[in-house]
């Protein structure tokens, strides 16, 4: 499943960084960086923060998935990176809101995001877009590229497949 993830996001970026467990084994999918969380169970911003600082110095915007996101479409991916025109963080709009993931981001806006989030004790990943300036994508911008809207899917249970 991190594999098609993977692939996903290397259709639209150059650098990609997967972030696991500070235990965990090291996957390897082909053409991708692993780094470790550096503490377990901090949650997906402290994920984040630790992909932010991996991530090749000259990269300036970030696209941000779920390992466990196997349907990511690459068009929506590369809207989603073309949305931060003028904005720090893109979402996609789906049913009156907007998921936390995927995300696009600038890098230095997130990052200093982000810290300042972790330092005050937050640890939800869907904090960070409440704290820059945000632009959501509407769902009649990227479901004609993915109409059943499988990029927004993630797999927590055998049945989601």
């Amino acid at each position: 499943m991190l594999d098609w993830a993977v692939q996903a996001v290397q259709a639209v970026a150059s650098d990609v960084v997967v972030v696991v467990a500070p235990d965990a084994p090291r996957p390897v999918p082909a053409g991708a960086r692993i780094v470790h969380d550096t503490e377990a169970f901090e949650g997906p911003l402290a994920g984040l923060a630790v992909g932010l600082a991996a991530l090749d110095p000259d990269v300036e915007r970030v696209i941000v998935v779920g390992g466990d996101m196997p349907r990511l479409s690459p068009v929506v991916l590369r809207r989603l990176l073309d949305a931060l025109t003028g904005a720090e963080v893109a979402l996609l709009g789906h049913g009156g809101g907007a998921p936390p993931l995927p995300v696009a981001c600038r890098r230095g806006s997130a990052t200093t995001a982000v810290d300042r989030l972790l330092a005050a004790g937050e640890r939800r990943l869907r904090a960070m877009p409440e704290r820059l300036t945000s632009v959501i994508v509407p769902a009649d911008a990227w479901t004609p590229d993915d109409p059943d809207g499988r990029t927004l899917r993630d797999v927590d249970v055998p049945a989601d497949l």
